[in-house]
């Protein structure tokens, strides 16, 4: 068996890799002037939009890739590719984006005071369950899935300043979040029982 490597199969690789970049770039193009045009249609400010059509739609190529690499048995790409990812968004994008502005990127006052510290909240609450279960399974996935909806819904009525904005909120603080929290702490005893009991 050759262990040399097979430089045609490595060179048609980087071709799709390279086309698959460009069709990105590009595609990325029409997403921003088409989420620009649809916030300024439905009145909704643009910060709305980035949070929630843009962000899911530059987000599908990696979901479609997670996807992809579960089916091949390859699940440490799509812990890789998520977590890269959200670490390229954070300091690389930010990062460049901001060596390119003349003027500096403006930071929201409704990001500071609460979207940032939802980013902060789902990143902190990630840590035990990577950290001690060290999979999520189907009951975890729809934890996450469910509380992006949630936000979502957040922003939503917040945007359209809906009546049952504060009944929502009241709700999501008062009965969700700490169902959740004692959710989390009951998988994470299991978990640690389970390994225990383990060989």
């Amino acid at each position: 068996m050759s262990l040399e490597p097979n430089y045609s199969s490595i060179f048609l690789s980087w071709i799709a890799l390279g086309a698959g970049l460009v069709l990105l770039t590009g595609g990325g193009e029409f997403l921003v002037s088409g989420a620009a045009k649809l916030a300024q249609r439905l009145g909704m400010s643009s910060l709305l939009i980035g949070l929630t059509v843009v962000a899911f739609g530059t987000s599908m190529p990696e979901l479609f890739v997670g996807i992809l690499a579960l089916f091949q048995k390859h699940p440490d790409i799509l812990t890789g590719n998520v977590i890269g990812s959200n670490t390229f968004n954070i300091l690389g994008c930010v990062g460049l984006s901001g060596l390119v502005s003349d003027s500096g990127l403006g930071i929201a006052a409704a990001v500071l005071n609460f979207d940032l510290w939802v980013m902060i909240a789902v990143a902190v609450a990630c840590l035990p369950v990577f950290a001690v279960g060290r999979e999520i399974g189907r009951g975890r996935g729809l934890l996450f899935l469910a509380y992006y909806v949630a936000y979502v819904t957040y922003l939503i009525l917040g945007a359209r300043q809906h009546d049952a904005l504060e009944e929502y909120s009241a709700i999501m603080m008062g009965f969700v979040l700490p169902i959740t929290i004692v959710t989390l702490v009951a998988m994470l005893i299991r978990d640690q029982r389970v390994r225990g009991a383990g060989p």
